[in-house]
């Protein structure tokens, strides 16, 4: 039966619209206007169009971070990425672990980036939870109320080599190096940042769990359901993904299928600085990478 971790206030987000100028060097953004909710958000996220992928000037509805996570686990690398309903698009998709930047870090999405690992990837070990740090700062453990973390043993994040195109927030360069896309259906500005999670070294039977949060009664509540874990992984060979797909649970790695499997849009082609599809097929992004058309079972691991 899925456990309530958390109910929030979901009045308590704000974030603020989006005026953005690109060009072949780089992308420059800054908050325009009044703050918005949840709500006001969500419906300025509609269609726009630009001319030249590479230079244009406009408005967005938000900004949102994405990592694109890689967890070393015994001798091995995996790509994690999370299942996600997204009702206001009307599908379901494997996605990165992503969120939306509210208002007061918009000059600092790392920051919004690492909390958003804290809260949608859980990694259970038989001693409990895993907190994590990155560098010298913490992650916060959201959960702490509804869960028991573990006070020794932590995860620690690192960041991967960043884009070649520099990303700027009132004209000041953002730290690690994000990849950038405007994504034209929904008008808003993705980040994405390249991270490494490394485990303790004496982590035996890791499970992982993805937590999401969905508004109920009002209320933005975020349940764990054990029978769906809803957190998965993609192995890879000499840093590049393969054509396979699994879930870890006590320390054991299960084949997935990829049948009529779709990703999020941070999947699909990207020209220039913009990407235009809702989603992409794991099949079309199978061809898309290079990779075999069809997926080799990955080996189960020793507990």
């Amino acid at each position: 039966m899925p456990r309530v971790l958390i109910r929030k206030n979901p009045s308590d987000f704000k974030t603020l619209p989006l005026f953005i100028e690109t060009s072949a060097e780089g992308l420059n953004y800054q908050g325009l206007g009044t703050p918005l909710n949840f709500t006001q958000m969500i419906h300025r996220r509609r269609p726009v169009e630009v001319g030249d992928p590479e230079r244009f000037s406009l408005e967005l509805a938000n900004l949102g971070v994405s990592v694109r996570l890689t967890l070393h686990w015994q001798g091995r690398e995996y790509w994690v990425l999370v299942r996600q309903q997204r009702l206001d698009r009307g599908d379901v998709v494997l996605k990165l672990i992503s969120g939306y930047v509210p208002a007061h870090e918009l000059n600092l999405p790392l920051l919004t980036a690492v909390q958003e690992i804290a809260e949608e990837c859980l990694l259970e070990t038989p001693e409990g939870w895993l907190s994590g740090r990155f560098g010298d700062t913490w992650l916060p453990t959201p959960y702490e109320g509804a869960l028991r973390y573990r006070e020794v043993a932590h995860f620690t994040l690192s960041s991967l080599t960043g884009a070649t195109r520099s990303v700027r927030c009132n004209g000041m360069t953002l730290m690690e190096r994000p990849r950038a896309y405007v994504h034209l259906p929904t008008a808003s500005l993705q980040l994405v940042y390249d991270m490494r999670l490394d485990l303790p070294r004496e982590t035996r039977e890791l499970s992982l769990f993805h937590v999401d949060e969905r508004v109920e009664d009002d209320r933005l509540v975020a349940r764990l359901e054990r029978s769906r874990p809803d957190l998965y992984l993609i192995p890879l060979q000499d840093g590049r993904p393969t054509a396979e797909l699994a879930t870890l649970r006590k320390g054991q790695l299960t084949p997935a299928s990829t049948r009529g499997l779709w990703l999020a849009e941070s999947f699909a082609p990207q020209h220039g600085w913009v990407v235009r599809d809702e989603r992409i097929s794991w099949k079309d992004w199978t061809i898309q990478q290079g990779l075999a058309d069809t997926a080799r079972e990955p080996a189960a691991s020793s507990r």
